[in-house]
């Protein structure tokens, strides 16, 4: 299955702590079915001490699940369902559902 979201992408959160959230995808877990959102789900982690990092409590993100992710719609930023479209040219591209904007330009 192609993946409706990527690295990169602009998503809104739909449900949980942080519901309306908006951030940027780090990184995509598919196997996990889970994203890292900039700015989102942020936990606390103590972390000791090493060489390269300073000790203390830290904050960073958790993986979100993909199911409470939506793509943010080009047009006015609101969540949307992402669909695929085959252009004339053969490339295969992601659809914004609800304006019909296309993602990968």
């Amino acid at each position: 299955m192609a993946a409706k979201i990527k690295k990169g992408d602009k998503v809104v959160v739909l449900t949980g702590r942080d519901k309306g959230k908006t951030g940027e995808v780090v990184q995509v877990l598919p196997k996990e079915e889970r994203a890292l959102v900039r700015g989102v789900n942020l936990v606390k982690r103590h972390q000791r001490q090493t060489a390269a990092q300073e000790g203390g409590i830290i904050s960073k993100e958790a993986p979100i699940h993909l199911s409470n992710l939506a793509y943010s719609d080009p047009k006015d930023g609101k969540p949307t369902r992402v669909g695929f479209k085959v252009l004339d040219d053969g490339r295969k591209v992601r659809v914004a559902k609800r304006s019909g904007e296309l993602i990968d330009g």
